[in-house]
């Protein structure tokens, strides 16, 4: 900024100094933040143009920032900022880093300590779950060591003891901000609740507690056998007829609840005993999907009690294994498998209209990355490292496979017209010189 800006933006007056501060500023105008694991709307869903279709480890490639160890998060972005938790596992660790968008050299990092080893499938490390942020704060949410709050600065504004999470395959809900509160799906294990906060002190503003919660573990010192069950579900808040309704998948039920009381407004069967995805909302309906041998349902909003019956729209018996969550286009579900596996569901009739087997030139195909749609088209990476690319559209057209050669269990985020994506040795900014 110039000497006479400078006086200006000083001595001016208060109308002034904001139309000059925004001139100074013209990327905050007109740039989408990805302030949590699914993006803006909490569905997976972009505004962006103008994203390259096809790149590389070389090509495209605006910087990549080697990271400590392993992790399955996603990363989050606010203006200049890159936020990412991490584990270093060996010193039980629990971090929030955060990174400069534009070169991506790491600016600080926060945390605390483990007081224990949490248990976990050996793919899921600690920190799984991915921030949020506001523009003011970042919520991060460490199992066990607790929900912590930082400003921009790395300063902690306040942290929460929410007491043990335990569960074979560890956790991965991220918390979700909605005004004023901060809600999070804590668990699988034998605790299992929904807990809403405020997001400027941590206070508990109600907290739902879901029966039936089992930790997958054998009883100690015997050798029975234990159903397998829980959810990895984050919440979605919408507006419906009038009144804001919390979406949340739990094992065996889709629920709906009054985000600022906690009341429970509706339940639907037809779901399993493992919910891995996230539920999705469109047109009045909202989808959810299970995990292995999993079931899936679209249930019409604003019920009122047990809607099984009178609310359901349909229900598929038998599904895939889903891991990573789908995104809804133009009145049909887009997701990838598992397996591997693309699949085109119109929204309101639950028909599978296509599937595809996606393979890239990795070893492996598996898929647990979320799919994130923008300009019409789908983008998720498998655990190869391979990011996939196909139509938002129901005749299927794949339009490209380009390869990172690091695994990842991570999905996209997208800001200011660049892809940032998290393998287990990096962080990455794809897109072309801003």
């Amino acid at each position: 900024m110039s000497r006479r800006a400078g006086y200006l933006l000083a001595m001016s007056s208060p109308l002034l100094r904001c139309a000059l501060a925004l001139l100074a500023c013209p990327i905050a105008l007109h740039a989408e933040n990805w302030p949590a694991w699914r993006g803006p709307t909490g569905d997976g869903i972009s505004t962006e143009k103008n994203l390259p279709l096809k790149w590389s480890s070389t090509e495209q490639v605006r910087w990549k920032t080697p990271l400590p160890e392993r992790g399955n998060s996603t990363p989050v972005i606010w203006g200049d900022r890159v936020f990412l938790t991490q584990a270093i596992e060996r010193e039980r660790r629990r971090l929030l880093l955060c990174f400069d968008r534009t070169s991506g050299r790491e600016l600080w990092r926060a945390g605390t300590v483990a007081e224990g080893v949490e248990p976990t499938h050996k793919t899921n490390p600690p920190c799984s779950a991915s921030p949020v942020t506001d523009g003011e704060r970042v919520i991060v949410f460490f199992g066990s060591a607790g929900l912590w709050c930082f400003d921009f600065s790395g300063r902690e504004l306040w942290h929460r003891d929410l007491g043990v999470q335990t569960h074979i395959w560890g956790y991965a809900a991220s918390p979700v901000l909605h005004g004023d509160l901060c809600f999070l799906n804590f668990g699988p294990g034998p605790r299992t609740f929904l807990l809403a906060v405020n997001k400027a002190t941590g206070e508990t503003v109600w907290q739902h507690d879901e029966a039936g919660g089992h930790s997958g573990l054998k009883p100690e010192g015997t050798d029975a056998k234990v159903p397998w069950l829980g959810s990895w579900s984050d919440p979605l808040v919408r507006r419906v007829g009038g009144r804001d309704e919390l979406f949340l998948s739990f094992p065996n039920r889709l629920c709906a609840f009054a985000p600022a009381t906690g009341e429970v407004l509706w339940t639907s069967g037809g779901l399993n005993a493992l919910v891995y995805t996230s539920p999705l909302y469109a047109d009045g309906l909202v989808v959810a999907m299970g995990g292995f041998q999993g079931q899936a349902v679209a249930v019409r909003a604003g019920g009122t009690g047990d809607v099984t019956a009178t609310h359901r729209a349909w229900h598929h018996p038998r599904t895939k294994q889903r891991i990573g969550s789908g995104a809804i286009h133009a009145g049909h579900l887009y997701i990838l498998d598992d397996p591997g596996i693309a699949e085109c569901i119109e929204v309101k009739t639950g028909r599978v209209v296509w599937e595809e087997r996606l393979q890239g030139p990795g070893a492996s195909g598996t898929n647990w990355s979320s799919i994130v749609i923008a300009e019409g088209k789908c983008h998720a990476m498998n655990q190869s490292g391979d990011a996939l690319v196909f139509r938002a559209s129901p005749t299927f057209e794949r339009l490209a496979t380009n390869s990172l050669g690091e695994p990842s269990n991570s999905s996209f985020a997208i800001s200011q017209g660049a892809f940032f994506l998290r393998t287990a040795r990096h962080l990455w900014c794809i897109g072309a010189a801003p």
